[in-house]
């Protein structure tokens, strides 16, 4: 009998990658594809989503040829994306009209803060679960359906894409919306990324009427709203296509809750911590949609078919491991792996506190307008100094929000379930248990992003019988326990709230970062 696997699309901020997992939940084929970072004003991202589809295609025909698995072998595939990033395409020509929009896109900050002084937070927090910030979708669609034509000025209608919209010529998108509809050609989302819009009521489980009238985004141009694994699948891929099969499309995951999927994390109270680009911290609160008191979000975990809806509480951090590539980018150092040692051949920071809030603070701060702050320079500080600081800048900002984490769920958290391409530095592992004070637990299958969706999928197509089954699967790489003393981890975390109150509210319009107009 031939071998059967799931396949999993794994789109991130900074790349897109395709695994082939089999029945043990074991790694049978991996590859990896960068796109580019386009940065068009101070504070502005943007992807190509062509070539976000290009790099699917060719990291799955990639993946499966060196592992010599052909696509008939695949019972199903998964989706895991990066979450909030935002696009519009063309219904009748399947082409975006604009680039996407990045989550960590801060063009719209000013419409946020209009939405403040309308008094509309409290709104948009009791129906989305949501703080309202630029980092959603909503505000970046409203933008796109302002800005985004790039023909449109010659066009005899300056709103021509908004009445486009309106007749569902113009579609709307995140990333795992726009990778299902060029998979299957139909247009659908799950229920964890509509949660990410700020545009889906997380109780009612349906798309808002009065958000979309607020952002102006009409219901034609929305995605049909699907479980995160779906027994009735999202389509097939066509067999006239590039991977000559017909293959289901049957389970999808913001890449968080994928992360919390793949953990195994099914039952109120577990949570995990991925390490990505920012770092996301997820609790899983049952059929409960906990309302946080203490900045975190309130968002959906996870749906199966035919089941309730999984709520969670996440604190979402915006800069970890970007961290590390900024000091790449300052020359600081050649290579991650070097972060370690020169963290270790340092006694301490000398004082030093790194505020990675490059494209401000996410929970528990929420404040849009704080920028990177070190604080604590001497003329004796040298780069190592610095490197540790950042190292350890991870680990507080984890520290934030369980400590919030805790306060909302009453549940004391006694072990975390670790993933993401920064845990493989065991000096940040243990750094983290110390700063944190708990069990820190590596799987030894880091990348549970798309573990997670290709479970998602599997489970949807009878791959896997059962959550149960999936449990025995998840095996322990190493764990950590906590060795500093806890009275000075208490310090240390002491001071870098001093520090990070340093950095909040610097960005002004006036530095052309953060103007929802972009400047001159």
């Amino acid at each position: 009998m031939t071998d059967t696997y799931v396949g999993a699309v794994d789109q991130g901020t900074t790349g897109t990658r395709f695994m082939v997992f089999d029945h043990s939940g074991q790694v049978v084929a991996n590859a990896y594809e960068k796109h580019e970072q386009i940065y068009p004003e101070p504070g502005w991202v943007e992807h190509d989503p062509m070539e976000i589809w290009e790099n699917t295609k060719s990291v799955i025909t990639s993946a499966l040829g060196q592992a010599g698995v052909s696509p008939d072998q695949l019972e199903a595939i998964g989706v895991t994306n990066q979450r909030e990033t935002t696009l519009l395409w063309d219904a009748e020509s399947g082409k975006p009209v604009h680039n996407a929009l990045v989550w960590q896109d801060r063009r719209t900050t000013s419409r946020v803060e209009q939405l403040e002084e309308d008094g509309l937070v409290g709104t948009i927090r009791e129906k989305t679960g949501l703080e309202a910030d630029a980092y959603f979708s909503a505000t970046k669609a409203e933008w796109l359906l302002e800005n985004a034509d790039p023909i449109k000025m010659e066009r005899t209608r300056p709103a021509d894409i908004q009445d486009r919209a309106a007749e569902g010529d113009v579609l709307f998108g995140t990333i795992d919306t726009w990778l299902i509809y060029n998979l299957t050609g139909n247009h659908i989302t799950e229920v964890t990324n509509a949660s990410r819009t700020m545009l889906y009521n997380i109780h009612d489980l349906e798309w808002d009427d009065e958000l979309l009238e607020e952002f102006g985004v009409s219901r034609e141009m929305l995605p049909e709203v699907r479980p995160s694994s779906d027994e009735d699948t999202y389509g097939t891929t066509d067999p006239d296509g590039f991977l000559e099969a017909e293959i289901p499309v049957a389970g999808a995951l913001g890449d968080q809750q994928a992360a919390l999927f793949g953990q195994t994390c099914f039952d109120a109270g577990e949570a995990k911590n991925t390490y990505g680009t920012g770092s996301f911290f997820l609790m899983n609160t049952g059929e409960e949609a906990v309302e946080s008191e203490h900045g975190l979000l309130t968002t959906i975990g996870f749906q199966r078919s035919g089941e309730p809806v999984q709520y969670a509480l996440e604190g979402a951090i915006f800069i970890t491991g970007a961290a590390i590539e900024w000091l790449e980018d300052m020359t600081l150092i050649d290579d991650p792996a070097e972060t370690a040692e020169l963290a270790r051949s340092v006694d301490s920071t000398d004082g030093v506190y790194v505020v990675p809030a490059f494209t401000g603070l996410g929970a528990p701060h929420w404040d849009q307008r704080a920028r990177g702050t070190i604080v604590g320079l001497t003329r004796g500080t040298r780069k190592e100094h610095v490197v540790r600081a950042t190292l350890e800048s991870i680990a507080y900002q984890t520290r934030d929000v369980a400590e919030a984490m805790e306060a909302d769920s009453g549940i004391e958290m006694q072990d975390l379930k670790v993933d993401g391409g920064a845990v493989k530095n065991n000096y940040l592992c243990q750094l983290q248990s110390d700063i944190i004070g708990s069990e820190i637990s590596r799987p030894v299958v880091d990348e549970t992003t798309a573990l997670g969706s290709a479970y998602a999928a599997g489970l949807a197509v009878g791959y896997w019988g059962d959550v149960e089954g999936l449990r025995d699967n998840w095996q322990v790489d190493r764990e950590f326990s906590p060795e500093m003393d806890s009275a000075q981890a208490d310090r240390m975390y002491g001071r870098w709230s001093d520090a990070v109150e340093r950095s909040l509210g610097w960005a002004t319009d006036d530095d052309g970062d953060g103007d929802g107009d972009g400047g001159d």
